[in-house]
């Protein structure tokens, strides 16, 4: 997202002084798109007809994954980590990213944004409830003790394949059986890659927390290296399904060497990566169509 683009979300939004604009910047909407787009993607490639786009179901799914679920899922992740937001630049006054004071009512609605995803269960297959069981989980576990994944390198890049999984429940419930499996592995190690590459410019103040993650154990540039073998075999993956899935996920293997070639601050590029992703997901959408239409 563009400067000028963030500052005017900057002005229209609710002030982060009150509750409504604290938890509206806490749900970090410039990446509001990395859980609801999963779901576009997923409706429109398991659909047989346009009919197929805009029912009761997908419409509901793609509210919930659009706003609720990143209250839930950025919300666990501030309030347990209330400590390390400490010394993260992106938290400080000058920051982009708020920083969880304490507040129980925050916490209270932060779980009440989780249970609404229950609303969904009577909408979805069977094998739809196990997968969103497992996004809550994983999206729980991530930051919250016992297991606290993103304290465990490797780990941490691992269990961020939940940003993939609103994707998959949509292309269940539209087409009531799951996506290829070779699409669900490309797009899990493509979100380990997109997990790693958000974590490099927080190598610094993790460290100094005492925070251990793929991106503070590989270091920067073996950390940059690590995204883009991890997105190359995605894009490799992807092709197998389809040359146009290869071909769009082949960008982020690029991106990386782009940014290494260019030298440019990852604290830059970071800020980019919403775009890169946003247009891609809109590439992936309009082939899906495209293919509906006149494939």
């Amino acid at each position: 997202m563009s400067e000028g683009v963030t500052d005017r979300l900057s002005e229209l939004a609710p002030s982060e002084q009150s509750l409504l604009g604290y938890l509206f910047w806490m749900s970090r909407p410039r990446f509001w798109f990395y859980l609801a787009g999963p779901v576009v993607v997923g409706v429109v490639y398991a659909a047989e007809s346009t009919a197929d786009f805009f029912t009761p179901v997908t419409v509901g799914m793609f509210l919930y994954f659009l706003i609720p679920a990143n209250v839930f899922l950025y919300g666990i992740n501030d309030i347990f980590d209330r400590d390390v937001d400490e010394h993260n630049p992106k938290k400080s006054d000058e920051g982009k990213e708020v920083q969880y004071s304490g507040d129980g009512i925050v916490v209270m609605l932060v779980y009440l944004m989780s249970a609404t995803g229950v609303l969904l269960v009577p909408f979805l297959p069977f094998e739809g409830v196990y997968v969103l069981a497992a996004f809550f989980a994983l999206g729980a576990q991530y930051s919250a003790p016992p297991l606290r994944l993103k304290t465990t390198p490797f780990l941490d890049s691992l269990s961020n394949g939940l940003y993939i999984l609103p994707g998959v429940v949509a292309y269940l419930v539209v087409a009531r059986t799951f996506p290829p499996l070779l699409a669900v592995a490309g797009g899990w190690l493509w979100t380990m890659a997109m997990h790693t590459f958000s974590a490099v410019p927080d190598i610094e103040p993790d460290r100094a927390a005492g925070i251990q993650t793929t991106a503070t154990f590989l270091g920067e540039r073996g950390a940059l290296a690590y995204c883009g073998l991890v997105w190359l075999a995605a894009a490799v993956l992807m092709g197998l399904v389809h040359p146009f899935l290869g071909g769009v996920f082949a960008v982020y293997p690029v991106f990386v060497v782009g940014i290494v070639a260019a030298s440019v601050d990852i604290d830059r590029a970071y800020w980019w990566f919403p775009v890169l992703n946003t247009l891609a997901g809109m590439v992936l959408t309009m082939g899906a169509i495209w293919g509906l239409l006149y494939g």
